[in-house]
């Protein structure tokens, strides 16, 4: 009797010891107002040697959604909720540190935090990162943050801020390991890169100075067929018609084109940057000897802006600065997001897919035994909460947790099979879509509900819905009966779409957004160059 209940103990003993080696470190990292097509593992010339490295031994997904803007994705992805349930900031349920805590993980995050509050008083163990929606990232921002403490500018003039949130990963990390080597970790890792402003290290912006004189049409037709080439789109035909308030590259005057071709210069740079800063701390996990036990997701958190608010001299020397590293207040224009989106049509804060549709690169090496496989299954950010608890395993202790809408992407990331969702929702102030069945049903910027297949028309060239009403009428009612039971809302009627701005227009008259969709600013060249700044008007919002 002795004998047997030692060996039971024995073997409950061992699982633990088994299941302790196999509790994967996390790291879940976002990028900052990124493109689709900006790595080079789906499409761009852009050098992201590491992400692609990730890709190759991994997955990547063709159709992984987010909620079309910084701070509502980021509302989602930290607490497994749509942001209209949850609230801006997570007014509602738990985080992603909360939640692994309770998993017995050491929590860092790293990087922007655009929520409520501070990620230290929100189940995360150690942060650095600035609280704010936006940083410098040559000086430190007012809301940067060492775990409580504000943070101060270091000494000498080589500061970085991509840079020193790989430093600060890395310095999370090694603690880790020297205090408590067996515990597994959970890190959120997000970068403000490439988010205005234009700023990179001259070094990064030499890579890239010949690159983009070719033209913003020759770019974005080269990397579409190299996403034919990958799999990474599923369009065949005709690539949709380059924006339609953006000129062809032949009709900009060589200053336009000299201004523009160095603006993507330096945005090519911060995305080279941010892939090289994305190595090092992958290189510090390998030296550990946890690469292989440790599962690592990659993605953006929106698609490409089109918002171009600044009132400064549309010049290269102005551009560039002083030191050659850009200059505040600049961001990269239309022009070049209608490439950084390839293939799609729109932009952030649009609900088209240019918009809410994002690179997604996994890696888990111990699990994903066929790398460079494409997941084509329409999954969402509310699904990462679902994903790393599924393979963090249970609570240490039965906590309540109310039912969230995520799936866990494990079964995919092994080629299983996985229960769909029954629908995907959207809405951020006057733009709206359902995903469900392979069809969407969308309006951007109050336009008509427009019905599109999936599965045949990504791109969204074929609105279906005039040949298929019913169909489209039954989705609306859908969305319609989903938005009304949520409890946050935001909704503003539109003002018009984003457009480009020539730079020898003679007068800027036309309405300009400032990105969150609900503020205008008008300005008139002539009280640029009087140095006066110009006033925000204020929209009403409306409520429906």
């Amino acid at each position: 009797m002795i004998t047997f209940a030692l060996a039971v103990i024995s073997s409950v003993l061992s699982f633990h010891r088994v299941h302790a080696e196999q509790t994967p470190n996390i790291i879940l990292i976002l990028a900052d107002d990124m493109g689709y097509s900006d790595l080079g593992c789906y499409g761009s010339e852009i050098a992201t040697p590491n992400l692609d490295r990730l890709a190759h031994r991994g997955v990547r997904f063709t159709q992984f959604y987010n909620s079309s803007k910084c701070e509502p994705t980021r509302a989602s992805l930290m607490s497994g909720q749509y942001w209209q349930d949850t609230g801006f900031g997570v007014k509602r349920g738990l985080t992603m540190g909360e939640v692994m805590k309770q998993r017995n993980y050491a929590t860092f995050a790293v990087g922007k935090w655009h929520l409520d509050r501070n990620p230290v008083d929100r189940g995360f163990d150690r942060y650095f990162g600035h609280l704010a929606g936006g940083s410098h990232y040559f000086r430190v921002a007012g809301s940067q943050r060492l775990d409580h403490d504000v943070f101060t500018q270091p000494p000498g003039d080589d500061f970085y801020m991509t840079d020193a949130n790989a430093d600060y990963a890395i310095q999370f990390i090694d603690e880790l390991q020297r205090d408590a080597p067996d515990k597994p970790f959970m890190m959120y890792l997000a970068f403000n890169a490439p988010h205005s402003p234009l700023h990179a290290l001259p070094q990064d912006i030499a890579k890239y100075h010949e690159t983009y004189r070719a033209g913003w049409d020759i770019i974005r037709k080269q990397r579409h067929q190299k996403q034919i080439e990958l799999g990474v789109t599923k369009e065949r035909g005709k690539l949709p018609p380059r924006d339609p308030s953006v000129p062809a590259w032949e009709t900009l005057s060589q200053r336009e084109k000299d201004f523009e071709s160095t603006r993507m210069a330096i945005y090519a740079a911060m995305v080279d940057r941010m892939d090289q800063a994305i190595g090092c701390v992958l290189n510090r996990v390998k030296e550990h000897g946890e690469e292989d036990n440790t599962l690592v997701i990659f993605l953006s958190d929106n698609g490409g802006s089109a918002s171009d608010p600044s009132t400064a001299p549309k010049t290269v020397e102005g551009l560039l600065g002083e030191n050659g590293a850009g200059k505040d207040g600049y961001w990269v224009g239309i022009g070049w997001s209608n490439v950084s989106n390839t293939p799609f049509r729109r932009y952030k804060c649009d609900m088209g897919n240019g918009g809410i549709l994002t690179s997604c690169v996994a890696s888990w090496p111990a699990v994903i035994k066929t790398g460079g496989r494409l997941i084509d299954e329409p999954s969402h950010i509310i699904d990462l909460m679902a994903t790393i608890t599924d393979v963090a395993g249970p609570p240490i202790s039965e906590t309540p947790s109310e039912k969230l809408p995520g799936k866990s992407l494990q079964p995919l990331l092994t080629d299983s099979p996985r229960e769909s969702h029954d629908a995907l929702y959207f809405h951020l102030f006057h733009n709206r879509a359902i995903i469900a069945d392979g069809m969407k049903l969308v309006s951007s910027w109050d336009s008509p509900w427009a019905l599109y297949d999936m599965n045949a028309d990504r791109t969204e060239q074929n609105n279906l819905a005039s040949r298929h009403p019913e169909l489209a009428a039954s989705l609306q009612k859908r969305w319609e009966s989903w938005y009304a039971d949520v409890p946050e809302k935001r909704w503003n009627a539109s003002l018009g779409e984003p457009r480009y701005r020539r730079i020898d227009d003679p007068e800027e008259t036309y309405n300009r957004r400032t990105g969150n969709g609900d503020e205008i600013i008008v300005v008139k060249r002539s009280e640029a160059s009087q140095g006066r700044k110009p006033q925000p008007r204020k929209k009403q919002a409306t409520s429906k």
